[in-house]
């Protein structure tokens, strides 16, 4: 049984290394992925973080909220907010933020701090219950015009989202001092009148001078912070970051583009009747394909070791950050034997069902990459639709992305990866037994 095994795994490794277009679609494919994708979203972030997003803000009203919005706009460090130019008019705004000559624009009208402090001021009086809360009701009430934002049609809806929510927050605490200094205003002499009416004849002007007086100041500083941490398996400390992510990602898309010529190997085997003299031999069907399994296995470890080094190695000289393997060096190699065999399951069995070279080339190709989309190789899972999420769920190459994650970004052991290991090798045991079903209707199988 060992010799012909071995024999098997010799041959299968002498064709690949005559295949050389078969050898680059192994190695140099996921290699420049792995390559590109990371440089491309290393530099997008770099983008990000050193690039600001240039703001203009209009104040016709002319009563510091400009400043107070600038100011809290210009703590994050991202955004350069423009001077405030005079004599712009909204049309010729809208036209600079459309071109691109600002990110976005914030119109402060005329009227819009005086319409926030007497709804503030509105708000205090009707707060406190002395028996004349509703007295000023019938007085005309100031409305705040709203405070309008424009943006560039090129703007990313998470960006915008983010200046919108920045500036809800700044007019909420600008309403909310208001508030704090109308109460404080309101209140002494409310309560000074209810004493008066209480005491009568006992009430005088020094009494009421001797009442505790409220100032509603204090230090802006929050009293406490928010700190930011990563939940991770254990103590080990892992920073997500671009290498983490698409270093096992793309490895793992390499992995199952084996499919492509381990269907062809078997596709040729059969049409061309080289497997009916393979079973000439004394050797099973069942020995063929593990030696075809065991040789792809090997690839696809090398495909790993390869792409490890590049992320540990290499990649670094290009500026990227280092790619840090885990604590658990067992349940990479768990993981990777798992994923390689679901990978050589699903390619034995593709060259059973395929009738020509070009159908398991073409649909194993196409169906690998769907499987890469849908398992969150390209774009992360919980950006999908919800029922894209759902969908997920049965792509084998997501089952493997979540162990290497688990792994490399969320610090996990081979405890921690045994689900996804055991839905792969469930994979790999069910393509298997279907490949077998498919060789013998063909009349391939004999059992020695």
């Amino acid at each position: 049984m060992a010799k012909p095994l071995f024999a098997n795994i010799q041959k299968e490794l002498l064709l690949l290394r005559r295949d050389l277009v078969g050898l680059l679609v192994i190695f140099l494919m996921p290699v420049v992925l792995v390559v590109v994708v990371t440089l491309v979203q290393q530099n997008v972030l770099k983008t990000l973080g050193k690039t600001k997003i240039k703001a203009l803000i209009i104040d016709s009203d002319r009563h510091g909220l400009e400043e107070k919005i600038r100011s809290a706009f210009m703590k994050s460090g991202d955004i350069d907010i423009a001077a405030n130019p005079k004599g712009v008019a909204i049309k010729e705004l809208r036209r600079a933020v459309a071109k691109g000559d600002f990110q976005f624009a914030i119109v402060i009208q005329e009227g819009t701090f005086e319409g926030i402090r007497h709804k503030a001021q509105d708000a205090a009086r009707d707060s406190i219950s002395t028996g004349n809360a509703g007295e000023n009701q019938n007085e005309a009430h100031i409305n705040a015009p709203d405070i309008q934002v424009y943006f560039d049609p090129t703007l990313r809806e998470d960006v915008r989202s983010g200046i919108t929510s920045s500036l809800e927050n700044i007019i909420r605490s600008i309403d909310v001092n208001e508030k704090i200094q109308a109460i404080s205003a309101i209140l002494p002499e409310e309560i000074a009148n209810e004493l008066k009416k209480a005491l009568g004849f006992m009430w005088s002007e020094e009494f009421k001078k001797s009442l505790p007086q409220i100032r509603m100041k204090w230090d802006d500083t929050p009293n406490i912070q928010v700190k930011e941490e990563t939940a991770q398996y254990g103590d080990s400390v892992i920073t997500p970051n671009t290498v983490q992510q698409n270093v096992p990602a793309w490895t793992l898309f390499g992995m199952f583009f084996i499919v492509v010529p381990l269907a062809g190997s078997l596709l040729k085997e059969r049409q061309g009747e080289m497997l009916v003299r393979l079973l000439t031999m004394p050797q099973s069907c069942l020995t063929i394909l593990a030696g075809k399994i065991s040789a792809f296995v090997l690839i696809c470890i090398i495909q790993f070791v390869v792409i490890m080094l590049m992320g540990k190695f290499i990649l670094p000289l290009l500026g990227t950050p280092v790619l840090d393997l885990g604590t658990s060096p067992g349940a990479l190699v768990v993981i990777t034997l798992s994923a390689a065999l679901a990978a050589c399951g699903y390619g034995i069995f593709l060259g059973t069902i395929a009738r020509t070279y070009e159908q398991a080339s073409t649909f194993g190709a196409v169906s690998v990459v769907i499987a890469a989309a849908v398992g969150g190789i390209m774009v992360p899972v919980y950006v999908m639709p919800q029922f894209m999420q759902k969908i997920s769920l049965i792509s084998p190459l997501s089952w493997g992305l979540n162990a290497f994650l688990d792994v490399f970004v969320r610090g996990g052991d081979i405890f921690s990866v045994l689900p996804d290991v055991a839905l792969l090798l469930i994979f790999f045991l069910v393509t298997c037994l279907l490949a077998w079903f498919n060789l013998s209707r063909r009349g391939h199988i004999r059992v020695r």
